[in-house]
């Protein structure tokens, strides 16, 4: 009978079986699979040819040991039920988990010595990094520079200029959507927006000035500052078409905004969108899909912001470049028929 040259189909391959079949050591076969350059080419194909007739995969926590790292990374957020932040949090998993990265979630409910405690925690897990998920885009304080890892911060950026942030660009948000609805031939153009206090409400309207003026218009009024709510959509649309009746598109800064508007120019009997477009900001689905005409809005792209972010940290702990600064990624509008009808 043949001595067999692997191991029975019940048990798994092990370095062993790999570095068997190839003719190798098992020190050998193991820089050859971790990629180290002490391995003869022909040696590594040898034992990469090996691994894949046996179907080997490597022991994660060996590998990690091997190249000192632990295969795990930290995410930590202030707000675990935020709309926001879980997009952040599901596109950096993503990103992770096609790298067989395990991800420790910890959430600091804006406490800032909960946050010191899950950083503690994390380091003593030994964590190859972190991302740290802000719940709005203002900026919030550093971590520090003297952590043993890297950390990359997303959505709300960093206050030290020497940490990597991926944020969405809330500017040029502001300044696509009303290139939409100038694309869309209106050009009295008002905007009615949320909390001044937050950086997004200025830099989209920032935004939106500049579009307009690059048009050689102005905005029908100032931007009208109040609440993230449709409430304050509805009272400030009755003041915006009390004085001003010509209007014929109003930028909502969020769809809970801009389902606000649509309530009140439905009741003053104006169309949407023949009469008056409307859209809004962040695209949350079970509000723009449930406008009557559905609402055309901008996506700030947060699981691209994720996966952005988490690529970066890989990077760091690969031992590439870090990089450092705010790093702002293109939002994009998704059109329905709130600003063009639509068969």
């Amino acid at each position: 009978m043949a001595q067999a040259t692997g191991p029975s189909r019940s048990q798994p391959a092990t370095l062993s079986d790999v570095a068997r079949l190839a003719g190798v050591s098992i020190a050998t076969a193991s820089k050859a699979l971790n990629g180290r350059s002490q391995v003869r080419a022909e040696t590594r194909t040898r034992v990469i040819e090996a691994a894949e007739r046996l179907a080997f995969r490597p022991n994660q926590v060996a590998r990690g040991l091997l190249a000192g790292r632990t295969g795990t990374v930290g995410l930590l957020t202030s707000d675990l039920e935020g709309r926001f932040s879980i997009p952040i949090l599901m596109g950096a998993e993503d990103a992770f988990g096609a790298g067989e990265v395990a991800v420790f979630l910890c959430d600091a409910r804006g406490d800032a010595i909960r946050e010191q405690h899950h950083v503690r925690a994390l380091l003593g897990r030994r964590v190859d990094g972190l991302i740290v998920v802000g719940s709005r885009t203002d900026p919030r304080p550093s971590l520090g520079r003297e952590l043993p890892v890297p950390v990359v911060y997303a959505y709300a950026p960093s206050e030290n200029p020497e940490d990597l942030s991926i944020v969405p660009d809330s500017v040029g948000a502001g300044r696509i959507a009303v290139e939409h609805l100038l694309a869309c031939g209106r050009t009295r153009i008002a905007h009615i927006t949320g909390d001044p206090g937050y950086a997004a409400a200025q830099e989209r309207a920032e935004g939106a000035r500049a579009a307009l003026a690059g048009a050689g218009l102005a905005l029908v009024g100032e931007p009208r500052f109040g609440a993230w709510s449709e409430g304050w959509g509805r009272a400030a649309t009755a003041m915006l078409l009390d004085q001003h009746p010509e209007v014929d598109a109003v930028l909502g800064g969020s769809d809970q905004i801009a389902r606000g508007v649509i309530d009140v120019l439905r009741e003053r009997g104006r169309r949407v969108p023949e009469d008056v477009a409307v859209m809004g900001f962040d695209n949350w689905r079970v509000l723009t899909s449930a406008s009557r005409p559905p609402l055309t809005s901008v996506d700030m792209n947060l699981e691209q912001v994720g996966r952005a972010a988490a690529h970066a940290l890989f990077t760091a702990i690969s031992g590439g470049t870090r990089r450092s600064g705010v790093e702002p990624l293109p939002c994009r509008v998704v059109i329905r028929g709130s600003t063009v009808p639509l068969s």
